[in-house]
């Protein structure tokens, strides 16, 4: 049985329906990440399952006991916030400590399970200090601690990372995933970063629009998207309009290529990530070639980003390695683009269009 069950949830503000009859399951000890766009209904799911917006109809389960009656506090439930949340009157031991206290656990079990946690989330040093006294991601460690502290069956987290800058957001987004896998406890995590939630996840779920798009693992979701929402919104893209010559052949770019019967539907696309295209170098099998301009290059360190231009299509963007050859390539150059068939994903017409197989 899995450790949360959501089963028909709908939750509406006024005439918006946030949530639309959506079900998920959630492995025990999983880290299952909610990702999405604003708006699209991962936050309210959150908060749902932390009993703070409840839900207005479908059952939220944990180990197959229904919870969606039960008051915030009653929810054997950890959340940590975006905005840390930390009490700014308070120590840092006394922040951690507050929710035992509330639970009028004793003061020497107090101690000992607050020294257990800092020690665990590297701030037993830090004990003493008052909040304005520690950095952004030293306060967001707070708040974990505090989540974690009252020993929830799962742990919430609402976008905890999106007030760090860069470097310290994977440094951090590293902690909690190496802390949430040797405490085996089951999380969920909220984020609209796609590296983020790529990265840290044991399943993802893409969310849109209140709907749940595709769960599946990490690899899935960006190499085998379920529709094109899941593929343009997980990672990059280039949607390329599929055609069907006389003798009924899928067309590329003016090429014949043997594509899925589906993917001659009027308003299919194909689809090819930017590192899957080729610039310079031929396919070493059945795929389409074609002349492109160089319109723009960018050094991204560990790549090159480029934006090329085909003649009756528009924009391609492809990202290669930057060997002294790549980088040696300026606006308005001609260069060859080619894409392998293998590496080409079809999918049907609209923003939701399911993938052909």
């Amino acid at each position: 049985m899995s450790h949360v069950q959501i089963r028909n949830v709908r939750k509406a503000y006024g005439a918006h329906v946030a949530l639309k009859d959506l079900s998920l399951d959630i492995e025990r000890g999983a880290f299952f990440t909610l990702l999405g766009p604003s708006g699209c209904g991962k936050t309210t799911l959150l908060r749902a399952i932390a009993g703070f917006n409840p839900q207005d109809a479908g059952e939220i389960l944990l180990e197959g006991q229904s919870i969606g009656h039960l008051g915030a506090h009653q929810r054997p439930i950890g959340m940590v916030f975006q905005d840390y949340a930390v009490f700014p009157h308070l120590s840092v031991f006394d922040n951690v400590a507050f929710g035992l206290v509330q639970r009028k656990v004793p003061a020497p079990e107090i101690r000992e399970r607050v020294a257990a946690i800092l020690a665990t989330v590297q701030l037993a040093e830090q004990a003493q200090r008052m909040p304005h006294q520690l950095s952004g991601g030293q306060q967001q460690r707070v708040g974990l601690a505090r989540a974690l502290v009252v020993r929830p069956k799962v742990l919430l987290m609402d976008e905890p990372l999106s007030n760090l800058d860069a470097k310290l957001r994977v440094d951090l987004r590293r902690d909690i995933r190496a802390l949430q896998q040797s405490l085996d406890i089951t999380t969920v995590y909220v984020t609209h970063d796609q590296e983020e939630a790529l990265s840290i996840s044991d399943r993802v779920c893409v969310m849109h629009d209140g709907v749940v798009q595709q769960v599946d693992t990490p690899w899935a979701v960006y190499n085998r998207p379920a529709n094109r929402f899941v593929a343009t919104f997980v990672g990059s893209n280039n949607f390329l309009p599929l055609a069907r010559d006389a003798q009924g052949r899928a067309l590329l770019l003016g090429q014949a290529l043997a594509l899925p019967a589906a993917a001659g539907v009027p308003g299919a696309v194909a689809a090819v990530r930017p590192e899957k295209v080729r610039v310079n170098r031929p396919p070493d099998g059945p795929g389409v070639q074609c002349d492109a301009v160089v319109r723009q290059a960018m050094f991204a360190g560990r790549e090159l980003q480029l934006t090329l231009h085909v003649e009756g299509h528009g924009p391609i963007d492809a990202l290669v390695e930057p060997s002294e050859t790549m980088m040696a390539l300026r606006p308005g150059q001609p260069v060859a683009l080619a894409v392998h068939a293998r590496d080409l994903q079809c999918f049907a017409p609209g923003d939701t269009g399911a993938r052909l197989a």
